[in-house]
């Protein structure tokens, strides 16, 4: 199970170099809940990302709120981390949370948006926009 967005800030603030900083990605990766094989598909990967990235959101209602719940998963350790920071961050918001959330605000606070090559940013953004899409989508349908 992932450690809310908030631990894993903490954490951040913890580690000092940048190496400490990648492996601390590459296990918030690993410890993300499985994606099924089956949503391992064309509809769920993330266009506009170098490496393959998967995520699949299932929207569920709370207090006549759609609540966003993200599952994901990537063929590189590095990204497959990124990904994990960014369910950290949505999962469980309702689609207006998600909406006003500021991710990138976020990767410039933890340093991420100076140390992540040109096309993983790219790929970063491309993940947001697709949970925003996706966010955006779901409060239409509520």
């Amino acid at each position: 199970m992932l450690p809310t967005i908030d631990e894993i800030v903490s954490n951040f603030e913890l580690l000092d170099d940048w190496e400490e900083r990648y492996r601390y990605l590459i296990e918030l990766g690993r410890m993300m809940d499985p994606l099924p094989d089956k949503a391992h598909s064309d509809v769920n990967k993330v266009q506009g990302c170098a490496s393959q990235v998967w995520l699949q959101m299932d929207v569920k209602s709370s207090g006549g709120q759609p609540v966003l719940h993200l599952l994901g998963d990537s063929d590189a350790h590095i990204v497959r981390g990124l990904v994990a920071l960014l369910i950290s961050l949505y999962s469980g918001k309702t689609a207006s949370e998600a909406l006003s959330t500021d991710a990138l605000g976020l990767f410039k606070e933890l340093g991420l948006s100076e140390h992540l090559t040109p096309q993983r940013s790219n790929g970063v953004r491309s993940m947001v926009e697709r949970i925003r899409r996706d966010a955006q989508m779901a409060l239409a349908a509520s």
